[in-house]
């Protein structure tokens, strides 16, 4: 049997990128999914996710559009989830932006647009559908972080970083809060990773290139990996794991030093 049959999700901002490739693996798994879009111009790649999944693995599935930084957008699109595919079993809070701006010339509308998204979201789904996964002490929440929770990254970007750093420690507070109640609250921290959101990033070769080396196995992650460590999390096989923060990132977070520090491999080291 499946890791989620009978199970429902839901996948905020689950129309593409990472949150395209969670939703194929929570299918996969069996899973009937909700996948959340933000704007009209998202609709398109919802409905075809939508009909892929269903088509494939032979599941349920529901396209769901609203502001997960709003409250009543929050309330609506899960009040739909819940009539048209059941109670929320997953919650995945995948929804984020990185707007690409320097502190400076940062905006405070860029500022709360970023904290809205990023964190205010995280904590409208998780007490909406916290409350539902009280009543049947039942419940796994995944909240997408980054390298960022932990580090200083670059491009420095202190509104982005701030927001997933905060983000990390919602997770760890909401863990301790619903733990009692057999609610897991878990985050899974990617490092740099091919999507729409870095495109515009990563199509300077230079910067792919600093980026591949920087990673001490020498690749990117793909979109998949963070949908497995998804389905991991989310699954009865992690029933003892909670306010965990899992970093599918190749090792960067636990090295300090950049390419640039590294020592020539032919240099003669004097002990």
């Amino acid at each position: 049997m499946s890791k989620f049959t009978n199970r429902t999700a839901l996948v905020t901002g689950g129309s593409q990128g990472i949150g395209s490739a969670i939703v194929k693996r929570l299918a996969e798994e069996g899973a009937n999914v909700a996948i959340n879009y933000f704007s009209s111009s998202d609709l398109e790649k919802a409905v075809e996710l939508k009909k892929y999944v269903e088509e494939q693995f032979g599941v349920r599935a529901l396209t769901v559009q609203g502001n997960v930084g709003i409250k009543q957008d929050v309330d609506q699109m899960i009040s739909e989830v819940e009539q048209e595919l059941g109670l929320v079993d997953i919650l995945v809070n995948n929804a984020g932006i990185a707007p690409f701006e320097p502190f400076l010339s940062l905006s405070e509308e860029t500022w709360d647009r970023t904290y809205q998204t990023n964190v205010k979201s995280i904590f409208l789904t998780s007490q909406r559908v916290a409350k539902s996964m009280i009543g049947r002490k039942y419940g796994k929440i995944v909240n997408i972080a980054s390298t960022a929770s932990v580090m200083v990254t670059s491009p420095v970007v202190p509104h982005y970083i701030s927001s997933k750093a905060a983000a990390s420690h919602l997770t760890k507070a909401l863990a301790i809060e619903l733990g009692k109640y057999n609610i897991n609250v878990n985050a899974v921290g990617p490092s740099t990773t091919a999507t729409q959101m870095c495109e515009e990033y990563l199509a300077d070769p230079a910067i792919l290139e600093k980026e591949i080396e920087a990673n001490p196995m020498k690749r990117l992650g793909t979109e998949k990996q963070i949908g497995d460590a998804v389905v991991f999390l989310a699954s009865d096989e992690a029933m003892q794991i909670n306010g965990h923060l899992l970093m599918v990132d190749g090792g960067l977070t636990v090295k300090a030093a950049q390419p640039e520090d590294h020592m020539n491999h032919e240099q003669e080291v004097t002990l």
